[in-house]
């Protein structure tokens, strides 16, 4: 039996929680390509993208070179009912694997929304409120997403219309309830309220969607509002991994303090977020020269950076967005049904995607069975029900683990465990 070195678990405090976002674009020697309108194909300045986001948000997206952007004081109130989350250590997995590595954890599903996308829903929600608007619309895939938002809409005061993916709103009907509780208007796209929803369901009918139909969807609705309500956007761009940098901020922080440091950073990919986040300070520690190893994991069923093409195109299936270079699947595609989760968007971050393109960083793409093989060891040995996206993140942290049992290396292995998967038991019952 391992020596418990460390604590199981380590929670920063308040103090020690961060008040800077950290833009890693600022360290980034090749920058990600700018969004491009689709017809000009000349980068879009903050006038051609005002009609779709709010208006700091854009000023974030576009800034390539502030290193460090200040939490508003009302968001970090807000962060400081969840935030900081608990670095952990999966003694018990590791005692299971009967490997020599260290495996640690960033634990984000300790609020409501069981996952990380609170991080970028409040700010979003706050510069709408600051801007003076009435609502804003969003889409989501498996909810964690429009769970979060709705949640930062009821404290700020601002309605939310959230088209949710079809076949995630059928899988997990429980999570449209808890966006409900929360106040806001859920719609299954594609749905027969816009117009791209009706040609969606014209040109395929029976589709479960996809996140590129419900994009399509909600930026309809918030062009169409008369400067009334603005869209957001919960993974890719390059505002959302802002935001989410708190995750790999607090991650090195609590690892210091322990006196560690990863050998392997690894997160579960799917627009990026998530990845983005707990990577941030490391990517930077990399570009000086430090040994350390950046892993995305994808699904088999949605490989954007494993099987895409690294070229310009549409955020979502209707093409009424900018154009966006980075790792695609083609904007007109469908993922299968399967339990991929949140994980089902067809295009990555331009951030991942440069990166990765790059070769800064590594990506490996793992099936349905072994996510949810390794979602259940780690619900027996850690006492969480990770969620499926979370779980491709253990897959990898697993594979990475037991290359040490055959190496005998005690390499240390940070993954990001997002969410939590209580809302996904259809998902296990089907994977029993």
């Amino acid at each position: 039996m391992k020596t418990r070195t460390v604590p199981s678990r380590l929670y920063l405090t308040e103090k020690q929680m961060p008040e800077k976002w950290m833009n890693v674009r600022a360290v980034m020697k090749n920058k990600p390509a700018p969004m491009i309108h689709p017809g000009t194909r000349e980068p879009l300045d903050f006038s051609g993208i005002e009609p779709v986001f709010c208006q700091e948000v854009i000023r974030q997206e576009l800034d390539n070179d502030t290193l460090y952007v200040p939490i508003p004081s009302e968001v970090l109130r807000y962060y400081r009912m969840f935030r900081p989350s608990p670095l952990c250590r999966a003694y018990e997995l590791e005692e299971a694997l009967g490997t020599p590595a260290k495996i640690y954890y960033k634990f984000e599903g300790n609020n409501t929304s069981g996952s990380h996308k609170l991080n970028s829903a409040a700010p979003q929600a706050y510069y709408a409120k600051q801007q003076g608007l009435s609502g804003i619309t969003t889409e989501t895939g498996a909810g964690q997403w429009g769970t979060a938002l709705s949640m930062a809409c009821a404290h700020f005061k601002l309605d939310l219309t959230v088209f949710m993916v079809k076949v995630s709103a059928e899988q997990k009907p429980y999570r449209k309830a808890v966006m409900e509780t929360y106040g806001a208007t859920v719609i299954p796209s594609p749905s027969a309220t816009t117009d791209i929803g009706k040609k969606i369901l014209s040109d395929h009918p029976g589709t479960g969607g996809s996140l590129g139909c419900a994009i399509s969807e909600a930026v309809e609705v918030a062009i169409k509002s008369g400067g009334a309500m603005r869209y957001t956007l919960g993974s890719v761009l390059n505002h959302v991994l802002l935001h989410q940098s708190v995750i790999g901020l607090e991650s090195k922080a609590a690892m210091e303090a322990l006196g560690e440091y990863p050998d392997v950073v690894i997160g579960c990919a799917g627009g990026g977020s998530n990845l983005g986040g707990i990577i941030a300070p490391f990517v930077a520690d990399k570009l000086s020269g430090k040994n350390v190893r950046l892993l995305a994991v994808e699904p088999a069923s949605c490989p954007s950076l494993t099987k895409g093409k690294f070229e310009y195109d549409f955020g979502d299936t209707g093409c009424i967005t900018p154009m966006i270079k980075m790792y695609t699947l083609g904007y007109d595609f469908i993922p299968p049904p399967d339990h991929a989760g949140g994980l089902r968007y067809h295009g990555m971050s331009p951030i991942i995607s440069k990166l990765y393109e790059d070769k800064l960083m590594d990506a490996i793409a793992v099936t349905e069975k072994e996510v949810f093989d390794a979602a259940k060891l780690f619900a027996k040995c850690e006492t969480i029900l990770p969620a499926p996206e979370s779980a491709h993140a253990i897959r990898a942290a697993i594979f990475e683990a037991e290359k040490c049992k055959v190496t005998g290396e005690a390499k240390t292995i940070l993954f990001g465990l997002s969410g939590t998967g209580y809302f996904d038991l259809a998902a296990y019952t089907k994977n029993a």
